[in-house]
């Protein structure tokens, strides 16, 4: 038996090495014969291409250097080390992937394979076998306070908070960093902002402050007060969810849902809401009234906005419409106030949050976004998502104290219980096959995520998407390691699921393997490849876009003769020529991306997908002389809008002039959804302990993040993911420590 120890000097050299400390076991070098010299290849990876260097003797190849390559950081990178050490050992590329990185795995190898062709391998085929294999060491052993299973955003955040109440904490992980799918998602999160939004006490203000910081006002996407119009009309009366030829559901239409009415547990948010909603526009109306736009004005935002925009976004039935789904309405109100404390509580560890801009991304329903700048450790700045949610907290949990680790490239197998069925460990094992046992002395906390990457366990688990729309060979957001795997240890040891049948789909894929894409619906249009038309208020929720996508996309026919991978739902978003969201880091803009994104003329445009000219260039020109305020009608109604896709000059207040629009060049992507977060899982109360079939706790075992359900109901909004594994996670921590 040994014990694994982790320095924190020693963890964030790991942040460049994943492959740190690996151990090779017995390798298999076939004799083979190259020509000696270094040569250069590519290969496709998950975010472009991936070049290498290759180094070949007359029989082994004996080093390789990256020389170029846009794999995501921490996640598609680490695998380069590791498997770079394994391939030369083997003096092949029979290796196994790196669990979470499969694509990179995948790219990194068929460049070597094409490196040693150029090479001339004696047998190429023998050097695409070739392979090592990993000893297994002696059983992995220990206790510590909390064990938790995901060092995803939920996992660092409950482990981050457990090792501030003093407990020591194990973090065990499956992929070759942390990170989890929080690390490849958008990254910002949903939370309202008084010092940036309206305020009640001072409706003319201009700014406001936070912790003695100055903040100017935001202002109002065009169409937001339309929606609290909507809002102030919903109905009182009981939720009616018959649905007939009379009272249809359309998904993303609120006026519709508005009719039917409220579920009784979100009456009180819904008559708070009004109550906001008078004052606002007892305020905003008059100056409406006398001309001035909604643009102008400062933008409403509060709790109770955000409490019930989660309920009615989510607010779904089932495919046959004889069940409807929607969120809990205390796990929803806990985590919407918790956010509150994200920005505080972060950046008290040495993160960068920034508030300022109340911005939006694809199906969020408001403007409250707030995005993460970085997070510094020991005086050194780390970029991004990695830094304020994963360096930051990492370092909390290593300096509490000298026995907390992250245990990577380690697969939690199985949860362990005594005799009383409390659970007390978790069984694991290594990459090598090295046996892993550990106990938790107060709890263990399951934070392993979803299971978007199972299409099998999606397509079993569907109650909501028609027959045929998750087709096999649909594109994932999601790491190659999200299974369900926590789902399913949990559910051995007795645990409950909820709201499993509604699996959401990202409308922004990338065709060619599934990826985030990026971007907003505010600023965009969709049309259909054939027609040349809008088909969808591109501002909706992500189900309405997906479902739009779905029966709008473009043949595979035509998706053939474009070059594109082809999977159902592939639709055409447009936008204006210098549109920078959603450009996937590539550089030399407006150059084209191949089978991702073009920059043509709108008949251009329109000879490659398959449509009339002149009915693209009138869908796009009434699209804009509605966003200018010429036309007062949308023949595909939009809620929420800003920009144009033409070129037009604005005077010096902001105000659109008309006389200056023209139509040149457009920016094209070419997208389709992909599954994307799996809003059903464990059952959960309020402290997050994992309950039973009867409601009963299950004592020891805590949940936090995707792996629950309960929240997100039928369709979860935008942004809405990282707020609640922040205050989920934080939540579990205290729970494991305070053993509730």
């Amino acid at each position: 038996m040994r014990k694994l120890g982790l320095t924190l000097i020693a963890f964030f050299m790991l942040l460049s090495c994943a492959a740190c400390g690996q151990q090779q076991g017995e390798t298999k070098k076939t004799n083979l014969q190259f020509k000696a010299g270094s040569y250069t290849a590519s290969a496709q990876g998950y975010n472009g291409e991936v070049t290498i260097e290759a180094t070949f003797s007359e029989n082994a190849i004996t080093d390789i250097q990256i020389q170029e390559q846009k794999e995501t950081a921490h996640v598609g990178d680490s695998a380069y080390p590791i498997l770079i050490e394994d391939i030369i050992a083997a003096n092949g590329t029979g290796v196994d992937g790196v669990s979470g990185a499969t694509f990179t795995s995948i790219a990194l190898k068929n460049a070597v394979n094409a490196a040693a062709e150029a090479a001339e391998a004696s047998d190429l085929d023998t050097f695409k076998k070739n392979t090592v294999t990993h000893q297994a060491k002696d059983e992995i052993t220990g206790t510590w306070d909390v064990v938790i299973v995901g060092a995803g955003g939920a996992g660092m955040m409950a482990a981050a908070q457990a090792a501030q109440n003093g407990d020591t904490v194990l973090i065990i992980e499956k992929n070759a960093e942390m990170g989890g799918n929080t690390l490849v998602s958008g990254g910002a999160y949903q939370s309202t902002f008084d010092a940036v939004v309206w305020d009640p006490e001072n409706p003319d203000a201009t700014s406001g402050e936070y912790n003695g910081e100055t903040y100017e006002k935001v202002t109002n996407d065009a169409g937001r007060i339309d929606t609290l119009k909507t809002i102030l009309d919903w109905s009182e009366e009981p939720f009616d969810g018959s649905v007939d030829e009379a009272h249809p559901f359309v998904a993303g239409d609120i006026a519709l849902n508005a009719q039917r009415g409220v579920h009784e547990e979100y009456l009180p948010t819904l008559l708070a809401l009004k109550d906001e909603i008078r004052a606002y526009l007892a305020w905003a109306q008059p100056q409406l009234d006398s001309g001035t736009s909604e643009t102008k004005l400062t933008l409403f935002s509060t709790i109770n906005l955000h409490v019930f925009q989660t309920y009615y976004g989510g607010l779904r039935p089932n495919r046959e419409n004889t069940e409807w789904i929607y969120g809990d309405v205390d796990l929803v109100r806990q985590f919407v106030e918790g956010g509150q404390e994200i920005k505080d509580w972060l950046e008290a560890q040495g993160a960068s949050i920034d508030q300022s801009r109340a911005y939006t991304l694809i199906g969020c329903l408001w403007q409250r976004e707030n995005a993460v700048n970085g997070g510094t450790v020991d005086g050194q700045f780390y970029e991004g998502k990695w830094g304020g949610y994963f360096a930051v907290p990492a370092n909390t949990v290593l300096k509490a104290n000298e026995a907390n680790q992250i245990m990577t490239r380690t697969t939690a197998n199985e949860l362990i219980t005594d005799d009383t069925g409390r659970v007390i460990g978790v069984k694991a094992t290594q990459f090598d096959g090295t046996p892993v046992t550990v106990n938790a002395n107060k709890g263990v906390i399951i934070a392993t995520g979803g299971y978007g990457a199972n299409i099998g366990m999606v397509q079993s688990t569907n109650d909501y998407w028609e027959d045929g729309f998750i087709a096999n060979n649909i594109g994932t957001t999601n790491r190659s390691s999200l299974k369900g795997d926590g789902i399913t240890m949990a559910q051995a040891v007795g645990a409950a699921t909820v709201g499993e049948g509604w699996t959401q789909m990202m409308p922004l894929g990338w065709v060619d393997n599934g990826n985030l894409a990026g971007g907003a619906g505010e600023n965009v249009i969709y049309v259909n490849p054939e027609t040349g038309k809008r088909y969808v208020d591109e501002s909706a929720e992500r189900d309405v876009l997906s479902e739009g996508g779905f029966e709008n996309g473009m043949s595979e026919a035509k998706a053939k003769e474009l070059g594109l991978k082809y999977v159902p739902g592939i639709y055409v978003e447009i936008s204006n020529v210098g549109t920078t969201a959603g450009s996937g880091g590539f550089n030399n803009l407006p150059d084209d991306v191949e089978g991702r994104m073009i920059f043509r003329s709108v008949e251009e445009t329109a000879e490659l997908i398959g449509c009339d000219a002149e009915t693209l260039r009138q869908t796009i020109m009434d699209y804009d002389n509605y966003v200018m305020g010429v036309a007062k009608e949308l023949e595909v109604e939009k809620l929420s809008y800003r920009g144009t896709v033409g070129q037009v000059e604005v005077d010096d207040n902001g105000n659109y002039l008309p006389e200056t629009y023209s139509l040149d060049k457009i920016r094209v992507r070419f997208l389709a959804p992909s599954t994307h977060h799996t809003m059903g899982g464990l059952v959960t109360d309020m402290d997050r302990r994992v309950l039973n079939e009867n409601d009963e706790a299950i004592s020891g075992l805590y949940a936090a993040g995707e792996v629950a359900g309960g929240i997100h109901a039928g369709n979860r909004l935008g942004g809405n993911a990282i707020t609640e594994i922040i205050v989920s996670g934080r939540i579990a921590g205290n729970s494991a420590s305070n053993q509730k």
